[in-house]
């Protein structure tokens, strides 16, 4: 699977709005047929950045993902919100779902 993380640092008079302002583009991406996850989480240090964790099925999910519709208006649409640019770490993992994390198993 290709697993994602980004930061994105939104500008502070549109941080409490970026849920509605990314509803869309959300809910598009987790309908594709490829998407395993994506979601979003807002960092307890910094009001103004959120955390996306995403993952795709594979190479061809991932491009169709790039290529889709929703995508192209997002990179359109959001921007102007952001203080930067998104950072990313984009992997290929050899797995299709989390792992459980077995040194605080719960009994």
């Amino acid at each position: 699977m290709i697993f994602i993380t980004a930061k994105f640092r939104v500008r502070p008079e549109y941080a409490d709005d970026w849920p509605r302002i990314t509803r869309g583009f959300t809910e598009a991406t987790r309908a594709e047929a490829g998407c395993l996850w994506f979601d979003w989480s807002r960092s307890v240090d910094d009001p103004n950045e959120y955390v996306l964790v995403e993952a795709f099925r594979d190479d061809a999910a991932g491009a169709a993902h790039v290529g889709s519709a929703h995508f192209a208006q997002a990179r359109q649409d959001l921007p102007k919100h952001l203080a930067e640019t998104p950072r990313i770490v984009n992997f290929t993992v050899p797995q299709d779902d989390w792992s459980a994390l077995g040194e605080m198993a719960v009994e």
